[in-house]
């Protein structure tokens, strides 16, 4: 295959100007070309919707673990890796995600809503009495342990036991990020250490007494010699937990924001003139809260017009193809009624985001019962974004919630 040169960068995607706003420069890798080098990493970023797209449903470009070397420094991070779906093509991949895939259909978590719609009120009601009328965190208090209560109440997870579960998370997403140090690989060590260790505990405890939950199903799915070992139990349970919530949180926080700064677009939300569920989609687009996805080429392919050699990586730059004005019409402008808004915040192809119909109707609920509660609410300063691109989302948000003060 002949390769002709490719349009390079040597853009830091760890620096803070980039990761404070990527969108000007993921515009000019755009106009580069749909696929371009990325000089410091050797990556080749796929910048554009239609090539994004592509490159996610091609089978020639899969999910390929590697495990980090000195296995004896790295060996739990690896092994939590190397057995969960997300990390495998298929047939593997087929045989771990049917397992878990009848939890999230729509009919199931459909009837989740009752009981997520009580835990948003619940945490609304703590908020409500918390507060001595100044500004609130809601990242803290709303958007952090609404879906991680959620998914842990589908798993079964000990509402006593939840309490690291966030910063374990948090600990090992971080090693995703591009320029990861010393000091955050230790920390994702430890983390994948301790949470291996709580869920086989777990696991331990639900072969001695079942309960209704998706642990018990996946330990009954084990047990029968043919569906999970149990390194793959203990991954797929971790995977569930960190994927369950991690993007929920992000999306609430970004989208929140947009909307706070765009009054004109939460008048048509709370006016009820754009339905919730609608302004989600928009949410999810114009501020993606998973930015890049890598995947290596298993053969010689071409991704948008340009040939990719076998062994090269490759990585889909999500909240880019979410900004392309071949697709979105005025894509930068943050518009709640957007339609038709074939965003790609949830993946597309065998690694489509197993979870998107719990995560749409978790933003859905979130978003309409703070709104129905507090519709004044305004942003009380500057908010706090993480440090990180690849996950991209706030630490803080503090709103005023009965409006300015």
């Amino acid at each position: 295959m002949h390769a002709p040169a490719l349009p390079a960068t040597a853009l830091d995607l760890a620096g803070a100007d980039f990761v404070n706003d990527p969108y000007p420069e993921l515009s000019r890798l755009r106009k580069l070309g749909p696929v371009v080098r990325h000089e410091p990493t050797d990556l080749l970023l796929v910048t554009r919707h239609a090539a994004v797209g592509a490159a996610l449903r091609h089978r020639s470009l899969g999910r390929i673990w590697r495990d980090l070397e000195p296995e004896q420094t790295y060996g739990p991070f690896n092994t939590l890796h190397r057995n969960q779906m997300m990390e495998h093509e298929p047939p593997a991949h087929t045989r771990l995600r049917r397992l878990v895939a009848g939890a999230f259909a729509r009919g199931h978590v459909e009837r989740m809503r009752p009981r997520i719609e009580a835990l948003a009120d619940e945490l609304l009601d703590d908020i409500a009495n918390a507060t001595s009328g100044g500004p609130v965190d809601v990242v803290a208090g709303y958007a952090e342990p609404l879906p991680v209560a959620v998914i842990a109440d589908l798993l079964g997870i000990p509402a006593a036991d939840r309490a690291p579960l966030r910063d374990w998370s948090q600990a090992i997403v971080r090693m995703y990020e591009v320029g990861r140090t010393p000091l955050v690989e230790a920390a994702a060590i430890a983390a994948s250490t301790d949470f291996a260790t709580y869920v086989r505990d777990l696991v331990a405890e639900r072969r001695q007494r079942p309960s209704d939950d998706l642990l018990t199903d996946l330990v009954r799915g084990s047990d029968d010699g043919s569906q999970l070992s149990g390194e793959e139990l203990v991954a797929t349970v971790v995977l569930l937990l960190n994927a369950g919530h991690e993007a929920s949180v992000n999306a609430f926080g970004n989208g929140l924001v947009d909307l706070l700064r765009h009054p004109e677009q939460l008048a048509r939300v709370t006016s009820g003139a754009v339905p919730v569920a609608a302004a989600v989609a928009e949410l999810l687009r114009h501020d993606a809260p998973l930015q890049l996805f890598e995947r290596t080429a298993t053969d010689d392919v071409e991704v948008g017009g340009v040939p990719v050699r076998r062994g090269a990586q490759v990585a889909v730059l999500l909240g880019s193809a979410n900004r392309d004005d071949n697709v979105f019409a005025n894509a930068h402008r943050f518009d709640v009624g957007r339609d038709p808004n074939p965003h790609l915040g949830f993946g597309m192809g065998v690694h489509f985001c197993l979870g998107a119909p719990l995560a749409r109707m978790e933003l859905a609920i979130a978003l309409a019962a703070l709104l129905a509660r507090w519709p004044s609410l305004v942003l009380a300063g500057e908010p706090v974004r993480r440090p990180t691109f690849v996950l991209r989302g706030y630490a803080r948000v503090d709103v005023s919630l009965e409006g300015p003060r």
